[in-house]
């Protein structure tokens, strides 16, 4: 794998572990095309690596990530083709990642919104600075949570919980998201660091294969629940992005004034 072949990552070696930032802090790590791809490509990539054995993905600047990039969403209104090639490409993203056999490590230093979210909430474990909000707020544009968040928000804090936050988009607080399960632990963030390397440490210090082999078994389990879920949350989003509500959204974004919902 060559760190340096990716345009929307940066990518450090620390010994046996891959440091991998989401690497557009002036956009706040939203989420485009090029990000979407190089996260296959890297997911993929980083599974058959043989220098690696640990990865800790995190975001440049003050946040993680803050979802999907509203100029490539506008574009996906307009080119369908393109928005149904995402699609494909988002359901690769989630089982590369669920079938790197290293273990992932979401390092959450700022806010995780959308897909951003949901790709922390895959990861194997998630520590969150108390600084930072989670949320899957789809619905607010207009949008079914497709890409993953259906099926990984009640895998870990239940339908119940799931459907507060989903059919809101309401926000969580680290220590909110810590208290339901949703995440592994929050941290003041001027500690996130040194958490994170302990744990790390920790990690490294058990045989390799048992490690990657537990966390494979493990998520068997997640994988099933995905698999029920994503084709549909998918295909419901790909009809949501056909609504005139989704439009109004991602216009009045853009523009930055309340958007004016009619319920088509």
């Amino acid at each position: 794998m060559d760190p340096g072949s990716f345009t929307a990552l940066k990518i450090e070696r620390q010994g046996r572990v891959l440091k991998v930032y989401f690497n557009s802090p002036s956009t706040l790590n939203a989420i485009d095309h090029t990000l979407h791809s190089d996260l296959v490509r890297f997911f993929t990539e980083v599974a058959v690596d043989p220098d690696t054995d640990v990865v800790i993905l995190s975001g440049a600047g003050r946040a993680f990530s803050a979802g999907g990039d509203f100029e490539y969403i506008q574009r996906m209104i307009d080119q369908p083709a393109l928005f149904n090639d995402s699609l494909v490409e988002a359901k690769r993203l989630i089982f590369s990642l669920l079938d790197c056999p290293k273990p992932i490590i979401a390092k959450v230093n700022g806010h995780a919104i959308g897909l951003g979210a949901t790709i922390a909430l895959f990861c194997d474990l998630a520590f969150v600075s108390t600084e930072a909000k989670i949320a899957d707020p789809h619905v607010r544009i207009g949008f079914v949570a497709g890409d993953g968040g259906a099926a990984i928000w009640p895998h870990l804090i239940g339908h119940a919980r799931a459907k507060e936050y989903l059919l809101t988009g309401r926000p969580l607080t680290a220590v909110e998201a810590e208290r339901l399960g949703l995440i592994n632990r929050a941290v003041p963030p001027t500690e996130l660091d040194a958490v994170v390397d302990d744990f790390v440490a920790e990690l490294l210090k058990n045989p390799v294969r048992a490690v990657q082999w537990t966390k494979l078994s493990v998520n068997v389990g997640l994988k099933q629940t995905v698999s029920a879920v994503l084709d549909a949350s998918i295909a419901y989003e790909a009809l949501s992005n056909l609504t005139k509500d989704h439009r109004e959204a991602v216009s009045a974004a853009l523009e930055k004034r309340e958007p004016r919902f009619t319920g088509n």
